[in-house]
């Protein structure tokens, strides 16, 4: 038997104890061991649930146990989540975790510490929740050179722009509606501001390129500036905003990386993944185009990631599997207004024939977009390929000339 400690009994956790209680007897053939679950640490009292006997407060009766194997971190936040793992870590124990913030921020030293005391630390949930995406990067891919990742990486707001698209119903509504159906937390912003999403590209650079990318080197942008004027416009475009996660090595060693809305041709393998669900495009040297889809969240699709992570340290107790990057610097990931990108930029003006032609002498040529009903004044349209940096001085030379910027989206070559 292999006793296993679990830190934190919400949605994630008491999902992951029901998994383990309730596919006991399959789980110990998959990992030739019985396992169970003998503490459920969680400040919070349960009273009637099937789990009582179990509910610990005290993080010391984990530690202080020996035996205790495996400990399961799904508390969520960095602090103490991360105190508390690299204690487990550094008593021998494996640690699995579906924490996106934990190992955005602190994978690489938790990997440290995991290789210095030959132990394990998984994190298959962190990303995809049930959609397996670490494993396949670690192992299944090794052989490739990862070219480029990129995905929807976040399905609340995959969620939102896709009624946005079909429904022709206002960000404002349909964030409600997420909210009330619970796809979106009473406090949004890690979602529909990009959060949520920089930390699993954080996660799946770091893993591919084999140096710790994080947060904050990261640009980020969300939605919420999205109108269904936008939506409208790359629909005459031939395509749909998707909110994408992307990162690819430069030629001269550096990231570059970037989260933020996007448009996307309609024939794009990521265009058509709607509503709640992810997806994720590997491109290898060798394989090509991998694309992992899926539901990225959930209480069960999460868990089962989580308990596939528990059977493989559980089949790897005394050894330790290979998972493991270094430590990054800041200088590891281009500044983001060196990217080549073509923009589609939203404009007022008094004039449109004038505009144009001031935009034609600032750009060069551009496409022109309509849509009907536009208001008097609304222009739009999309520029030719070239450097960010580039794109805003232009910008700010049509605004001498009464163009006034209302909205950008990069223009995606996925």
């Amino acid at each position: 038997m292999i006793e296993v400690a679990v830190m934190g009994f919400g949605t994630v956790g008491s999902g992951v104890v029901d998994v383990v209680e309730k596919h006991a007897d399959s789980i110990e053939k998959r990992a030739n061991v019985r396992i169970g679950i003998k503490y459920i640490l969680d400040l919070r009292d349960f009273p009637g649930s099937p789990y009582e006997k179990k509910f610990i407060k005290s993080f010391d009766t984990i530690i202080n146990d020996p035996e205790i194997k495996i400990v399961v971190e799904v508390m969520g936040g960095i602090h103490p989540a991360f105190e508390y793992t690299k204690r487990c870590l550094s008593s021998g124990r494996s640690v699995v975790t579906s924490n996106k913030e934990l190992v955005a921020a602190k994978g690489a030293e938790l990997l440290r510490l995991a290789k210095d005391n030959n132990t394990n630390f998984l994190f298959e949930a962190s990303v995809g929740g049930g959609i397996p995406i670490i494993r396949p990067i670690s192992q299944c891919l090794a052989a490739n050179d990862v070219v480029e990742i990129a995905g929807i990486l976040n399905g609340t707001t995959n969620f939102i722009l896709t009624k946005m698209i079909s429904e022709k119903k206002p960000f404002a509504e349909t964030l409600a509606l997420a909210q009330k159906l619970g796809y979106a937390e009473r406090n949004p912003d890690a979602d529909i501001k990009g959060y949520d999403a920089c930390r699993k590209i954080c996660i799946l650079a770091s893993l591919a390129y084999g140096r710790h990318v994080y947060p904050e080197q990261v640009h980020t942008e969300g939605i919420e500036h999205i109108t269904l004027k936008d939506v409208e416009y790359a629909s005459a475009w031939g395509g749909v905003i998707k909110l994408i996660g992307q990162v690819r090595k430069l030629e001269n060693g550096k990231l570059q990386i970037i989260v933020c809305p996007m448009f996307l041709p309609c024939e794009s393998q990521l265009a058509n993944i709607d509503d709640v669900f992810n997806g994720i495009l590997v491109r290898g040297d060798s394989a090509g185009d991998v694309v992992f889809y899926g539901r990225g969240a959930g209480k069960y699709p999460t868990a089962s990631a989580v308990v596939a992570d528990v059977i493989d340290c559980a089949k790897h107790l005394k050894t330790r599997k290979y998972l493991f990057w270094s430590d990054g610097d800041k200088d590891y990931v281009e500044d983001y207004k060196q990217n080549e990108v073509a923009m589609y930029i939203r404009a007022e003006t008094d004039d449109d024939a004038l505009a144009f032609k001031n935009i034609a002498n600032c750009f060069g040529s551009v496409e022109r977009l309509s849509r009907k009903d536009a208001e008097k004044g609304e222009i739009a349209f999309v520029t030719k390929p070239m450097k960010e940096k580039d794109i805003d001085d232009k910008i700010k030379a049509l605004a001498g000339l009464g163009i006034k910027t209302v909205n950008e989206i990069r223009i995606s070559d996925l």
